[in-house]
């Protein structure tokens, strides 16, 4: 998958790594959400409660624990 891809600004190392391997990086905000390909969050904010409310119908990867080539690996996949 190449496409836009949006990414918390918190990974921005990995948004210069997406760029170098010929995505359209775009840092996440409410206004960019549905106009991604996918979205990579940094999995900072766990989810205690198990709440699965969905604003977005895009596929979101939690990089938390993996490296560049693992989220990269993910997105080709999607």
């Amino acid at each position: 998958m190449q496409g836009v891809i949006a990414v918390e600004k918190i990974l921005s190392n990995l948004a210069e790594v997406l760029e170098v391997e010929g995505y359209d990086v775009v840092f996440l905000d409410d206004s960019n959400i549905n106009s991604v390909d996918a979205i990579i969050v940094g999995g900072a904010d766990i989810n205690l409660l198990n709440v699965q409310d969905t604003i977005t119908d895009v596929p979101v990867i939690n990089a938390a624990g993996k490296t560049y080539n693992e989220i990269i690996e993910e997105l080709a996949l999607m």
